[in-house]
């Protein structure tokens, strides 16, 4: 599975498990820690929680078997980092969202998919 796959069958999961603002940024033009993340949003801490054990539930009984290189943050802090190597996941409540503002900090990057 390419990453671009992997970034989409995540947004899949985020989408069944009810995540908002969901996207997908392509930075493979700047930097070579990871060609994508992908960004959404929490509407708790229970969420986030839910949101990571599904994806990674979902990637593990995948037909990669994949898992997370680390896992980064927890749903108190507001935001959780998913490392799958080539996609970097960000879980984030909203607050803590507005305060990184990481697609302005990524701005550069390409907009692949925005899931409202």
């Amino acid at each position: 599975m390419d990453s671009l796959e992997l970034a989409r069958q995540i947004v899949d999961i985020l989408v069944e498990k009810q995540a908002e603002d969901i996207l997908i940024l392509d930075l493979q033009a700047l930097t070579p820690i990871a060609d994508y993340f992908v960004i959404c949003t929490g509407t708790s801490q229970r969420q986030l929680r839910a949101l990571q054990q599904a994806i990674y539930e979902g990637l593990k009984q995948s037909e990669g078997h994949l898992k997370a290189v680390g896992v980064e943050g927890t749903p108190e802090s507001g935001w959780l980092l998913m490392d799958y190597a080539d996609v970097i996941v960000h879980l984030f409540e909203a607050e803590t969202r507005a305060y990184y503002r990481l697609e302005e900090l990524w701005g550069a990057g390409r907009v692949v998919a925005k899931i409202q």
